[in-house]
């Protein structure tokens, strides 16, 4: 069973953190130098040196003195395995998989913007990718339509049509999505999520559906899905939020996560979380699983701006760095097998890795409602490593 302590998890086993540098014969493409590396795979938070040759970490040590082809000096940096997405748009552009990278992402999942109809021109694009990309297929065949409901019309959600997109795409098809809003789906989320998971079942995939001002409540969605299924947008307000009329959460979400229903932060843009409703939740110590932003090619623009100002966000209302980054690393690496070695800076992993600078100062963060607030740190990206490769910022 999934749950949130199993997945921030303990250190690897099989981690070799530790061992001694690497000889001086021994030869590195990319030697990072002395940055805070906070890795909770394995259970680290200190300052380090990694050394990584042939696309992988091949040791990461106090010093590492051996000769490098190209050296990094990472002093006040905060060095974490690449950040990995769970809820993007980033498939329905041809940029977007790049654009997202430059932020740190390394692992990114296309939540939901195609279905049946329209999954091979996606799943194009996020085969084209630099970095490692999976999708949730729309149950809705349209999959996702701008300014309407893709369930308003329930013969959208087509099993059989879903089954075969799944079979035609499956190295890239890793769940299905379901927005059940009532301005989606109407009265007929509850249907809409029970063709979803019958879509997956054949496969063994997830579900992840999409909560916020559903027709039905919180306590009639929870019992339909299963271990390892994803709640996105987890700070939705009323109605039909995970809080009660006074505020509490309802004992059926602890309940889900127990056995293994996983929640998402899901920044967005609309309707998806305010300030008061994310207050709430964590005075009660209910933080999220994995934080994703919802994110398209415009967010720069929106109150999402990056993957590491959404993290700043949970930062801002108590949740300890280390469980930031591991909601952002690990514990989404666990959740698709296209991301199975990735999430850790572990030895002979990928060497996947975002650079960020967590600064000190006043940064005003931004609910979906433009409501504004006031946090004492932020986390900016600095740089990204993806297989071994050095990509600056400004590239």
């Amino acid at each position: 069973m999934i749950n949130r302590r199993q997945l921030i998890g303990a250190a690897l086993g099989t981690a070799l953190l530790g061992r001694g540098s690497v000889t001086q014969a021994q030869s590195i493409d990319l030697l990072i130098r002395g940055g805070r590396i906070v890795d909770p795979s394995i259970g680290l938070d200190a300052v380090r040196d990694i050394a990584i040759a042939g696309g992988r970490i091949v040791d990461v040590a106090p010093r590492i003195n051996g000769r490098a082809a190209e050296t990094v000096d990472a002093s006040g940096k905060i060095v974490s395995p690449g950040l990995i997405d769970i809820h993007t748009h980033a498939g329905r552009d041809a940029e977007g998989p790049a654009l997202a990278l430059r932020d740190g992402v390394t692992g990114l999942v296309d939540a939901g913007s195609a279905g049946a109809d329209n999954i091979a021109p996606l799943a194009s694009v996020l085969r084209a990718a630099p970095q490692a990309c999976c999708a949730l297929l729309n149950i809705a065949r349209t999959g996702v339509i701008s300014g309407g409901g893709e369930l308003l019309e329930l013969e959208n959600a087509n099993v059989a049509l879903a089954r075969e997109a799944i079979a035609a795409h499956r190295g890239i098809v890793a769940g299905i999505k379901a927005r059940l809003s009532e301005t989606v789906a109407r009265d007929r989320d509850l249907e809409a999520l029970r063709r979803a998971q019958e879509a997956a079942e054949p496969f063994g995939l997830p579900v992840m559906i999409h909560i916020g001002q559903s027709y039905s409540a919180m306590r009639a969605i929870l019992p339909l899905l299963k271990r390892g299924d994803i709640v996105t947008h987890m700070y939705a307000p009323a109605p039909n939020g995970v809080l009660d009329e006074n505020g509490r959460l309802f004992p059926d979400v602890l309940a889900a996560r127990r056995r293994g229903v996983v929640f998402d932060f899901g920044n967005g843009r609309n309707f998806h979380f305010d300030w008061d409703m994310l207050e709430r939740a964590t005075d009660q110590g209910f933080y999220p699983d994995t934080i994703s932003t919802d994110w398209n090619v415009l967010s720069s623009t929106t109150g999402v701006v990056d993957f590491p100002n959404v993290l700043s966000k949970l930062l801002m209302f108590g949740m300890p760095l280390a469980d930031v980054i591991a909601s952002a690393t690990v514990n989404p690496a666990r959740l698709f097998p296209q991301f199975e070695d990735r999430g850790t800076l572990n030895i002979g992993a990928p060497a996947d890795i975002a650079i960020m600078e967590l600064r000190e100062g006043e940064f005003e963060f931004v609910d979906n409602y433009d409501n504004r607030r006031t946090g004492s740190q932020r986390l900016f990206p600095f740089a990204t490593v993806l297989g071994g490769r050095w990509i600056a910022r400004d590239a």
